[in-house]
């Protein structure tokens, strides 16, 4: 049996887990919240393990793809409830263009750069997948 301090969301709780030998042999873990002492030392048969917390990866900058414009892509499957701008239309960045029905939710297609409608590639009631090109700003 060993005995473990883990961290979930900054709260510690002790874990105590049986070693699997046969398979006669049974498994049990008692988990108990472990409630901070103050200035008592710390006894432990395991090292104590930190959360890792990585930073967001960067976002990426969008820039214009070849033939003049910047494509924006569904970024899930579902199906295109309502489009909310028109060919020709002057867009700003973070403007909705598009709302997509995916798992019976509505998501906001939004902008990603500021520029002008050049065309679109779906009509209302269409179905499309991840990466499907949906429309292009100039």
């Amino acid at each position: 049996m060993k005995k473990y301090r883990v961290y979930v969301n900054g709260e510690p709780f002790e874990v105590v887990v049986d070693e699997i030998g046969d398979s006669t042999t049974s498994v049990s873990s008692v988990i108990t919240p472990v409630i901070p002492q103050a200035a008592a030392p710390e006894t432990q048969d395991a090292p104590v393990v930190q959360p890792a917390v990585s930073p967001p990866p960067p976002k990426e900058k969008a820039e214009p793809k070849a033939g003049g414009g910047f494509q924006v892509t569904a970024p899930m499957p579902g199906s295109v409830l309502d489009i909310k701008v028109k060919e020709g239309d002057s867009i700003k960045e973070g403007d909705t263009l598009i709302i997509l029905e995916a798992m019976k939710m509505e998501n906001e297609v939004t902008a990603p750069v500021s520029g002008v409608v050049q065309s679109i590639h779906v009509t209302s009631g269409a179905t499309v997948n991840t990466g499907d090109v949906i429309l292009v700003i100039e």
